[in-house]
């Protein structure tokens, strides 16, 4: 569809970009230095590359963080596997999300990190790279990337796309505005009915409801190695993982475990926090109960005799989730919306989660219905649904069953997805 005018806002925006960009440009050094990027790296921030172009179609995957950037590696994997010729470069804006993909990348994929969004470090970034095709994921739709890039010829996809009600109405009151940034993308896919009555609701018609990338992103990586070395460790021991949980949650996962040990006292708690920077924090917590604990982080893979063993490294969640058949994840007992339940069924585990998770509130509606998938309220409920599947577990083998059945049944919409988006992009 042809795009309106943009509108003063946009106008304006371009030209105060380029004033801040400088500043900003300091700052965000000064961050990927103090998370160990290699200098020669910042750079990437303003748009001059640290790598070659590759020959060939190039196809540009856009991210926010880490969720978003690991959400499509098996589309580009697949999509790679079904045209040799095709290369990927995807970009991102932090530290964390460098670092994973540098162990994860599929093959023919490089990394950078993205540029700011001025015109100048855009318009260099374009023209070294000269993607073929450029696909934003989410919500990561910076004014200056989109318009330049949409200026050059680059056709534009918005991959997964969500906005919560709360955003909805902000965009709706600049809707000139978002009319026009949205309207530069010949496709977009959301992952949600919501989300597609949203964009509808300004005007774009365009916008289909299509399957959460995320349920497409396969098992987490982890090491084989120190995963049977773990299980040689812990020889046999019950256990269950608490991950991605947030301030405040803590304590729900603590008071279960304390209800727990009562009737298991040789269950282990592998704790997991989603930022593994709170460590300290969480540490604290758990002593002030007086539990017995080690540390991922200062103490490897120790977990003889303790109760609570705390897993705050980055990158090892795949671990945690081979290892345990019983998954609580958070994200969904504070007002957080909930974290990707796709990952802990790939691994075949139980999973349980609390009421607040609006933001994958689909999956969670169709986990619940194919099976092995539990909600629970608080610590009491999930004290109780642990301990029932600690002492049945006939129950947890389906549970498990169940979920993996699940997970496999995603792994169909990649083939469609691709289709869709080299007929949209007109990749060959």
């Amino acid at each position: 569809m042809r795009a309106p005018a943009p509108s003063g806002l946009v106008r304006l925006y371009a030209r105060l970009a380029g004033l801040v960009a400088p500043l900003a440009y300091r700052r965000i050094a000064a961050r990927l230095q103090a998370q160990d990027i290699d200098p020669k790296r910042f750079p990437e921030r303003m748009g001059h590359t640290t790598a070659p172009r590759p020959n060939g179609q190039l196809l540009w995957f856009h991210a926010a963080s880490v969720g978003e950037s690991l959400s499509v590696l098996s589309l580009i994997r697949h999509m790679g596997q079904e045209n040799p010729a095709l290369s990927f470069l995807i970009t991102s804006g932090t530290a964390t999300s460098a670092q994973l993909l540098a162990r994860r990348r599929p093959p023919r994929c490089q990394h950078q990190f993205a540029p700011l969004d001025s015109r100048s470090a855009v318009r260099r970034f374009l023209a070294h790279w000269r993607p073929d095709a450029a696909i934003f994921v989410e919500s990561e739709l910076w004014p200056n990337m989109l318009r330049e890039t949409h200026r050059s010829g680059v056709p534009l996809a918005l991959l997964n796309a969500r906005i919560s009600d709360s955003s909805a109405r902000q965009w709706k009151r600049f809707g000139r505005t978002a009319r026009y940034l949205l309207s530069l993308f010949a496709m977009i896919h959301t992952q949600d009915a919501r989300t597609t009555r949203h964009f509808h609701d300004l005007g774009l018609d365009h916008a289909v409801t299509g399957q959460n990338l995320k349920s497409a992103s396969g098992p987490l990586p982890y090491d084989a190695e120190l995963l049977q070395l773990l299980r040689q460790t812990l020889a046999n021991r019950p256990i269950w993982v608490a991950s991605s949980t947030h301030p405040g949650e803590e304590a729900i996962m603590l008071d279960a475990h304390e209800t727990l040990l009562a009737a298991h006292p040789d269950l282990l708690l592998i704790l997991v926090p989603r930022h593994p920077e709170r460590g300290d924090d969480v540490q604290r917590l758990i002593g002030a109960r007086n539990m017995t604990q080690t540390r991922r982080s200062t103490d490897g893979v120790s977990t003889s005799g303790v109760q609570v063993y705390l897993a705050d490294t980055l990158g090892e969640t795949g671990l945690w989730y081979a290892l345990s058949r019983i998954v609580c994840l958070g994200g969904s007992f504070m007002p957080v919306g909930g974290h990707n339940p796709y990952e802990p069924a790939y691994a075949g585990a139980a999973v349980l989660h609390g009421p607040l998770y609006a933001n994958f509130s689909g999956a969670y509606a169709d986990f619940a219905k194919a099976g092995g998938a539990i909600e629970v309220a608080d610590a009491t409920a999930l004290a109780k649904q642990i301990d029932q599947l600690l002492t049945r577990p006939d129950q947890l083998c389906a549970l498990c069953a169940q979920s993996s059945r699940f997970a496999e049944a995603q792994e169909d919409m990649l083939d469609a997805l691709s289709e869709t988006l080299s007929r949209a992009l007109g990749l060959r």
